[in-house]
């Protein structure tokens, strides 16, 4: 499928499934699919809850925070017993202390950051009880928290926000599961591997070798991997091998579901708050940078490798096809990496560390805009509501009026949590860069010496902050120090921005609407738009440019050009 194709059809699904999935999330989360309750019910019974059984915000927090270290201890139990646990043909053993602490949370916190080669490291019971599981429930709470946020929007005068084990388990049975197991059903039609049947040696008598290929669960991870924006492959090698990512059509798919519900939830904010233009004007923030960051990223892989062309080879008509297949090509690899990188996505048909300098900046700073366009499941939109508050805030001083977003005030108290939210990602991403390059542990880990090797470390740490999970290569992540600070930098990445989200939700939710004037700053219009883009780029370029500074840029500088 060309590049041009694969725009004009991946544009026409997303734009029905804007207005369909978000419809039908919003009937889901209000409620209102009633049918649908008798599968529900025995969940909360079990868990000893209600729909009707709503929290504070601080209950809310409390929970999801609860739920979540529990997550990670039992995902970290089941990997360090691996070696005593069924569904283990390769006798694989346990996986070791750091990684399995850096694993478990890698996958909780929707990161999937993946210091291991998944077919010699992972038993088929690690990857299905302990990871894939975590696939479907992580991105579930990023949603819970996106719609606690949006109830804050929509309620007046409320004490609560709504139940997060109600949340959890709607967006888990109603969305995730059927659209996954639809498009793993796709995944595994088109050739991707769905076996228990253990790995298979292929003898080359020829040559008197023996080879060992993996097998395994491989496709129906492969479809909750992409739409729950969580990346982390069966296989090292990652969407990049026929064994999870077997046809054009399967790439299509892929980068299709990773899309789909971080534009989709849009239009659910404005069916919930009872405004799609402002659900559209979000909308149209999302699209319009995403657009620029592939078109940029796509012209700079679309120019040839400069590492050739300094080898005398100056005639690159493919453009850069080092490190990618070639059945994609250049544009389509660039377009797959944006989509990944621009949501917490992070899987990969493409070797990252061999794009250009500038083409690995387009993917670097996709995830320093803080992952909003669209972001991940549930975590692009409140994320980027935080942004629209902060721009509210702006344009509420330019015009000398009390700044309202969807008719609640905007005062001190909500802009100090919506700035700390916004403020908590660069500066983990940065102070832990900063560790890892003033310390002998962290300056072993890249194998690039120069910008390169600098931009390996602040990628891994920006991937793992941002809770995306890509891997930019080039760089022994699999240590102690690696291990450790890169599970620090996820959970301040994912609960540092959810626990002032959810305090937002409370006080946003506890306030009533103001009445719309002459004077009301309008929030549904293109220079709202312009405003909320102007916000988003302002603050990843003040925060984050002399560090990309450092890296790429004087990486491709040093190539004599900048583009």
């Amino acid at each position: 499928m060309g590049f041009f194709w694969t725009i004009v059809t991946l544009l026409a699904a997303l734009a029905l499934t804007w207005r369909y999935l978000g419809s039908y999330m919003a009937a889901v989360f209000d409620g209102r699919v009633r049918w649908l309750r008798v599968l529900e019910r025995p969940i909360y019974r079990a868990l000893g809850t209600s729909p009707e059984q709503e929290q504070t915000w601080t209950r809310y927090a409390t929970s999801l925070v609860v739920f979540s270290g529990v997550s990670i201890a039992l995902t970290y139990l089941l990997l360090r017993i691996q070696g005593s646990l069924p569904l283990n043909p390769q006798r694989l053993a346990a996986v070791p202390p750091a990684l399995s602490f850096n694993t478990s949370v890698s996958f909780v916190t929707n990161t999937n950051w993946q210091n291991y080669a998944g077919e010699t490291t992972m038993s088929y019971f690690s990857q299905l009880a302990a990871l894939m599981v975590q696939q479907f429930v992580s991105p579930a709470v990023g949603v819970a928290v996106a719609l606690a946020l949006v109830r804050g929007f929509a309620r007046r005068g409320s004490a609560t926000i709504g139940n997060f084990w109600v949340d959890i388990t709607r967006c888990m049975l109603y969305v995730l599961l059927p659209i996954a197991f639809v498009a793993g059903v796709v995944f595994v039609g088109q050739g991707a591997v769905q076996t228990l049947a253990g790995p298979v040696s292929v003898h080359d008598a020829l040559n008197g070798v023996t080879q060992t290929i993996a097998r395994g669960p491989i496709g129906f991870m492969e479809a909750i991997k992409q739409l729950g924006t969580n990346g982390g492959g069966f296989l090292n090698a990652n969407s990049a091998t026929t064994f999870e990512n077997p046809t054009p059509l399967t790439n299509w798919l892929s980068i299709y579901l990773v899309l789909a519900i971080p534009f989709a939830l849009t239009y659910t904010f404005g069916k919930m708050v009872g405004s799609v233009r402002h659900g559209r004007a979000l909308l149209a923030a999302m699209v319009l940078i995403f657009g620029v960051w592939v078109g940029f990223t796509s012209a700079a892989e679309h120019q040839g490798n400069p590492a050739v062309a300094a080898a005398g080879i100056t005639h690159q008509p493919a453009g850069n096809m080092v490190g990618k297949e070639v059945r994609f090509g250049d544009t389509s690899s660039a377009l797959f990496a944006v989509a990944s990188t621009s949501t917490s996505t992070g899987s990969a048909d493409a070797s990252y560390d061999q794009f250009t300098p500038m083409g690995g900046f387009g993917l670097l700073t996709g995830m320093m805009l803080g992952e909003v366009t669209p972001g991940g499941v549930g975590s692009g939109l409140y994320t980027i509501l935080v942004y629209a508050i902060i721009a509210v805030f702006i344009g509420g001083l330019m015009i000398g009026r009390t700044p309202e977003y969807l008719g609640k005030k905007i005062q001190a108290k909500e802009i100090k949590l919506a700035g700390l939210a916004s403020l908590v990602m660069p500066l983990a991403v940065l102070v832990v860069t900063g560790i890892a390059v003033s310390v002998h542990a962290g300056r072993t880990g890249p194998l690039n010496s120069g910008p390169h090797g600098f931009t390996e470390i602040l990628y891994a740490l920006t991937s793992q902050g941002n809770n995306n999970g890509s891997a930019f290569g080039g760089l022994s992540g699999n240590s102690p120090f690696y291990n450790v600070i890169g599970a620090v930098d996820m959970l301040l990445g994912r609960f540092g921005i959810i626990v002032p989200v959810l305090a937002l939700a409370g006080v946003l939710a506890a306030k009533d609407v103001v009445p719309e004037s002459l004077g009301t700053f309008r929030t549904d219009n293109s220079m709202f738009v312009g405003l909320v883009i102007g916000v988003i780029v302002i603050i990843g370029g003040l925060t984050f440019f002399p560090a990309v500074a450092l890296g790429p840029v004087v990486e491709q500088l040093s190539h004599g050009r900048f583009f």
